[in-house]
Order: structure tokens, then C-alpha cells, then sequence
């Protein structure tokens, strides 16, 4: 099927020009060419006719994902290409070792691939699309991945039912594409989880708190440990290693304790250190008592998916952190998460601000954190930094 073109109003090429990844849909000229359909690749001129990029179309605010600034082909060897690339970075990182088989091979737009997530669990690789054009090119990239030298991937699940563009209609069907179920049990610096990417968030786990929880267990040594909205409790795990007196992990599903308890029970068997409890977080905060706990863990989920929630959104910020504020113990650490894309690094930390003069304690930041290196932000593209958090220090 021969490529087709489009072409971009008088100006609209300067973001292009500055490398974002992005075309709007209201930067497009019309009428856009006859039989354009969702998931095509297409290339991208300016309103004379320049060449300024090549993506995937699709119907929507963002009408273009740019793969690439030259006029390339897309094909199988330019996805080998870009995934050996992303790979190469993941090896200078040193995440690829017999005691951490867990992370994250393709980040979107950080690895210059929008529209894709890829995540390895061990032998397992978890494939991720969030635009048509990477859902029809997922047969590809899945045979890609499993090609990769080095790489040591048998199995390729596909888990994109939810994070496709329903007005699409892709009928989106979760299934192996490459290989089969093997096992479910991955290794992150030494500590073994159960990975639900067949029911589970997301992929199945939230590799991009690894690193913040090595900074919570370096915390962890004799603090009485609550950690909230624990989802598969690794916060919990960490803190277990890091000699915590007691944890205790809350979340309103009981799905997610589940988990958490067989997580700890897979590092620790039989410790009376842990104890889960499936609650609501704003009513488990309110009926604790004070001075319970002095290291707490808040990683709600997004609070704001849109910009149009991001004012309930930072209230429930200001409330949430506001209440553990008031109750965690004198001397207590609080380590406090955002993931929500809409909410912006100084919005949160104003909100976490409101709390702290609520609460009318005295508080230092002891650490401000963001995502890991294997979540990379491109640079032209600085909406793909959406992890935020503080670690504090509550008198």
C-alpha cells in the first residue's frame, strides 16, 4: 500500500522542526487524503511540501506519533533497530544480571518508539501498545524482540485490551504472540515477585518504583513501616529487607493483598513482621492511631488521567498527604508519590506544600525523585516525565 502524505497548515511545522513527536490534529491541512486509515503509516510535509517526519496516523488530539525525522522506511529492520538500540542502553545500565531480570525495555517516546511499552520479567517480555499503528505492527516487533541478541527472551505476551483507543475498534485481544506461559516469578535486585501481567495493572508491576524502593529500605532499619495503596507490595518487600520492626500494607483490593502476601511470603516465609490489610486508604489514615507508624509509603494511582481532573485531582493530594502528615510519628519519613501525567513536578510539590502548612508540623525534603533510567525522558518530548516524588523528614 503506497504511503500516504500529510500536510501540515503554514507554521505548524516548528515543534516538528525542534524534534517533539507529536503533529496535532489541528495542525493538519484539510481535507486529509481520501481512504486515510487509523494505525497507517504515513509521512508528514510541511505546507511547501518539506519533508519533516514519518509516524503512525490516528483519529484524535494527537494525529501523528513521529517515528522518525528522516524520510525511512518502517519496517521490521527499522523496529530491530530501535529496540537493539534501547537494549544497548539497558545493558550500559546494568539492569540485565542474574539477580534483576525486571526491567523496562521500551519506554514510548523515551526510547523513540511512541506508542510502544515494552517490560521484561525474566524469559517473558510483556508488550505493550498504545496507538493503532503499534498494535498492527505488534507481530513484528514481537518476532523482533524475540530475535534480539542478548536479550534471552523466549516468550512475548501482548496486554493492550485497555490502553488502546476504544473508538478505534481493534477488538484488542490480550494472548502470547510469541511462545508461551513459562513462569510468572521475576527477580528485582535479588527479591523475587509474582508478575500478574495476564489480570494484573498495567504490565503487572510497577517497575518504575525499583529504584525508590532501594531509597525506602536504606530508611527502613527498625521504623514501624505502613505502606499504602501497596497494589503487589513492593515498597513492603524492601522495607522487610531493610530490617523494618513491622510493615503493614493497605489496599482496597483484595486482589492486590493477595498478592502482597504472596510476594512477602515468596522472600520472607513465615514472618510475623508483615501484616496486609484490604481497606479503603482515606478511611484506614483517619481510623489509625497516631504516632503508629514513622515511615509511610503514599503511591495512590493517578489521581488525574486528564487535565480536566487535575483540580479534584491536587485536592486529593493535599487531603491525603495532609493525613498522614498529622498522624505518622515525630522523627517519621514520608515518602509521597505522584504518577499522574497532568500533574505537573511544581503542582504536586505545592499540594505536598498546602498539606505540610495544614498539618502545621515542621518538615524538610530530604529527597525529590522521579522515574528510573530505563523510563528515559526524551528530551524534546518533556511530557514523558510523569513520576514524582518527595521524601520528608516530619518533626
Amino acid at each position: 500500500m503506497e504511503q500516504k502524505t500529510l500536510r501540515l497548515k503554514r507554521g505548524k511545522e516548528e515543534s516538528l522542526d525542534r524534534f517533539h513527536p507529536w503533529v496535532f490534529s489541528g495542525a493538519l491541512a484539510e481535507p486529509l487524503p481520501a481512504g486515510l486509515e487509523e494505525g497507517e503509516t504515513v509521512s508528514v510535509v510541511t505546507h511547501d511540501g518539506r519533508h519533516v517526519g514519518v509516524g503512525h496516523f490516528q483519529i484524535g488530539s494527537i494525529a501523528v506519533r513521529i517515528l522518525d525525522f528522516a524520510d525511512v522506511k518502517i519496517d521490521g529492520e527499522f523496529f530491530r533497530n530501535r529496540l537493539m538500540q534501547a537494549l544497548r542502553l539497558r545493558q550500559a545500565l546494568g539492569l540485565a544480571r542474574p539477580d534483576n531480570d525486571a526491567y523496562r525495555l521500551v519506554h514510548g517516546e523515551g526510547d523513540f518508539l511512541p506508542g510502544l511499552v515494552v517490560d521484561i520479567y525474566g524469559p517473558t517480555a510483556v508488550l505493550q501498545a498504545h496507538s493503532p499503528g503499534m498494535h498492527f505492527a505488534r507481530r513484528i516487533i514481537a518476532d523482533e524482540i524475540a530475535a534480539l541478541p542478548g536479550l534471552g527472551v523466549r516468550n512475548v505476551y501482548y496486554k493492550s485490551e485497555t490502553t488502546l483507543p476504544y473508538k478505534a475498534h481493534l477488538d484488542a485481544r490480550n494472548d502470547y504472540l510469541v511462545g508461551a506461559f513459562e513462569t510468572s516469578v521475576a527477580t528485582e535486585n535479588s527479591l523475587r515477585f509474582n508478575i500478574d501481567w495476564l489480570k494484573g495493572q498495567k504490565t503487572g508491576f510497577f517497575l518504575d518504583q525499583r529504584d525508590n524502593r532501594s531509597l525506602l529500605q536504606h530508611y527502613s532499619r527498625g521504623r514501624r513501616v505502613l505502606n499504602m495503596f501497596c497494589y503487589t507490595g513492593g515498597f513492603s518487600v524492601y522495607a522487610l529487607r531493610g530490617d523494618a520492626t513491622l510493615v503493614h500494607s493497605v489496599d482496597s483490593s483484595e486482589k492486590a493483598i493477595t498478592l502482597t502476601d504472596a510476594n512477602v511470603k515468596l522472600n520472607y516465609p513465615g514472618t510475623d513482621r508483615h501484616k496486609s490489610f484490604a481497606e479503603d486508604a482515606f478511611k484506614f489514615l483517619d481510623n489509625m492511631e497516631r504516632d503508629a507508624y514513622d515511615l509511610v509509603v503514599l503511591d495512590p494511582p493517578a489521581f488525574a488521567k486528564h487535565r480536566s481532573a487535575l483540580r479534584n485531582a491536587l485536592r486529593g493530594y493535599q487531603r491525603l498527604n495532609a493525613k498522614a502528615m498529622e498522624k505518622i510519628a515525630p522523627g517519621g519519613i514520608l515518602f509521597t508519590f505522584s504518577c499522574s501525567q497532568a500533574v505537573s513536578r511544581e503542582q504536586f510539590r505545592l499540594a505536598v506544600f498546602s498539606a505540610a502548612a495544614q498539618s502545621r508540623r515542621r518538615i524538610r525534603i530530604l529527597h525529590q525523585l522521579t522515574q528510573p533510567a530505563d523510563h528515559p525522558v526524551n528530551i524534546y518530548h518533556p511530557e514523558g516525565e510523569y513520576l514524582k516524588g518527595l521524601v520528608l523528614y516530619v518533626e
